[in-house]
């Protein structure tokens, strides 16, 4: 295995996965690099939750961010060869989750603060980096175009961690109340 550092990075240039060489404030960079933190923070999601269900929904989004960050990676040329795009289907399937996590557990009517449970709060700091990378994307689709499947995506995907988190805090209020119902012998 080669060393981790290359040098090539040292005077504020990096390579894009379309062999361009850009600054390393290129607002695809930027962008990606947003991307990269959101991967992390939903590593750290998934690590975290109590829930079944949610490890792979999370993977699934993971993989999702990664054909992304290639895609913002790619000029339109190598972008059209890529092998794996976000498309409308992923958008969709985003949206089957969010329908079926609001069927159980209906959204609240007023502000929340986070923080009830581990899982809800890192999937609440996954939504921030989502919509901060939200924004960024938006920069890039103004600029450079190309980038509409992305963006609605990542809008979507938003909406689906704060549903999630939601659900984790609810799911916990629930085991409290069973928890307290078997306590007492009900």
């Amino acid at each position: 295995m080669g060393k981790i550092y290359t040098r090539k990075g040292d005077l504020g240039t990096s390579s894009l996965f379309s062999g361009e060489k850009v600054s390393k404030a290129d607002i695809r960079l930027e962008a990606y690099g947003a991307l990269d933190e959101l991967q992390a923070q939903l590593g750290m999601a998934r690590a975290l939750t109590r829930s079944e269900e949610l490890p792979s929904i999370l993977a699934d989004i993971q993989q999702d961010i990664s054909a992304a960050c290639s895609e913002l990676a790619s000029n339109s040329e190598v972008r059209a060869r890529l092998s794996r795009r976000v498309g409308p289907d992923d958008t969709k399937r985003l949206e089957a989750c969010i329908d079926s996590f609001t069927a159980r557990f209906p959204l609240p009517q007023r502000f929340i603060i986070p923080g009830r449970t581990t899982d809800s709060a890192a999937l609440h700091v996954a939504r921030t980096v989502c919509r901060r990378a939200e924004r960024k994307i938006v920069v890039v689709n103004r600029d450079l175009g190309g980038y509409d499947e992305i963006l609605v995506y990542f809008n979507r995907l938003s909406d689906l961690l704060f549903t999630l988190a939601w659900s984790c805090e609810m799911m916990a209020v629930v085991d409290d109340i069973v928890c307290e119902v078997v306590k007492s012998g009900r």
